[in-house]
């Protein structure tokens, strides 16, 4: 994208890719799976099912079993057809059950799920920042306030650690956090061939 914009005359730096991440963070590489799975148990097949409306949802799903692959010759949805594809193509390559696609969708919202060690989530992060992947990340907490305690006080020092997390903010707007600028002021466009609007009187 910044490769584009820079060949229409745009600074790729004014433009920030911020995905979202879904990190499950434990002290140890099996505490964060465990955490996982508790998430996972906690979803209701009713509530699972309705996520995927794009594929049917109950309607079309309930017919199916749970645990059986997704299937493939769904109708086409007249609602959403690009998450629809999206869908069908991830649980094609990951070979996902109907089950283990809403709980992808249900847990993370359908955004990249990281887990592990504070170390490792920051791995994670970093491998996404240094490959420019990310200018950053939107943090979308399994649990709250839990979730976000948890990456304040167990992965935040670990990227400060690296250099990879600000210890004072550059400015009291969005804008100026995320190195932005000021866009100019610019008119109004005026349309050829638009009547004039008529003031009242």
């Amino acid at each position: 994208m910044k490769q584009r914009a820079a060949r229409l005359g745009r600074d790729p730096d004014q433009i920030k890719i911020l995905p979202g991440v879904y990190p499950v963070i434990g002290r140890t590489e099996q505490e964060a799976l465990d955490k996982i799975e508790q998430l996972r148990a906690l979803i209701d097949p009713r509530i699972g099912l309705s996520l995927l409306g794009s594929l049917g949802g109950q309607e079309v799903l309930g017919a199916y079993d749970l645990d059986g692959p997704v299937p493939q010759d769904l109708p086409e949805t007249n609602n959403n057809k690009s998450r629809q594809r999206l869908l069908l193509e991830l649980a094609a390559r990951e070979n996902l059950t109907i089950r283990q696609l809403y709980e992808w969708v249900a847990g993370a919202r359908g955004h990249r799920v990281i887990h592990g060690t504070p170390e490792r989530i920051a791995d994670q992060l970093q491998d996404w920042f240094d490959n420019e992947a990310a200018d950053g990340f939107n943090l979308l907490a399994p649990t709250y306030p839990g979730g976000l305690v948890d990456f304040i006080e167990l992965v935040v020092p670990e990227l400060r650690r690296r250099g990879l997390f600000r210890t004072e903010y550059e400015g009291s707007t969005l804008r100026e956090n995320l190195g932005l600028a000021v866009p100019p002021l610019r008119r109004p466009v005026q349309r050829t061939g638009a009547a004039p609007l008529a003031r009242a009187a």
